[in-house]
């Protein structure tokens, strides 16, 4: 006779990441339908929630819920293995990584809006990068890296008045999950 496995037990924590990371892959479906006037400019709306949970479970938790965002996105949007989805995991690991170099700094020394400005260059540039190696091989794809980078600066700021305008209200009342 074969002993059962204990219950899995799911904490409120559990629960709350699991919104959140089903939140950030209905933001990054909708932004998919997004026109972009340039190629891999987008404001990366699903990043706001990847922060959030930075800030709230810390980097493990929010590295989570960016892997799971891109590959249930694009599971869902039909892109999986496409230049798209390998675009899109490229800017996801990028701009954890770069988080998770600065979360390993004292606390203070950066806040949202360093971690996301980094996090959303960081994206670009990795998204550049992969798009040179992978799919359009020729030095003049590089031209886009100003405007890249700029693109990523303007909407870093932007996610991050978002997202420190949510920690405020989250921290004036407690969660309802």
């Amino acid at each position: 006779m074969a002993s059962q496995a204990p219950a899995l037990q799911i904490s409120r924590e559990d629960r709350q990441i699991a919104l959140l990371a089903s939140l950030a892959v209905a933001i990054h479906i909708l932004e998919s339908g997004i026109p972009s006037p340039v190629p891999g400019v987008k404001p990366g709306l699903a990043n706001i929630i990847t922060l959030l949970v930075l800030f709230r479970f810390g980097w493990r938790y929010a590295a989570w819920v960016s892997g799971l965002r891109v590959l249930a996105g694009s599971l869902l949007i039909g892109t999986f293995m496409s230049p798209t989805f390998f675009l899109s995991l490229a800017g996801a690991t990028a701009s954890m990584l770069a988080i998770g170099v600065l979360w390993l700094l004292p606390k203070g020394w950066v806040g949202v809006y360093g971690i996301s400005i980094l996090a959303a260059v960081s994206h670009v540039c990795a998204q550049l990068v992969t798009a040179w190696l992978l799919f359009i091989p020729h030095s003049m794809i590089l031209g886009l890296l100003p405007v890249l980078i700029a693109a990523g600066i303007i909407f870093g700021i932007f996610n991050a008045i978002i997202v420190a305008s949510i920690q405020k209200r989250l921290t004036e009342q407690p969660s309802p999950v």
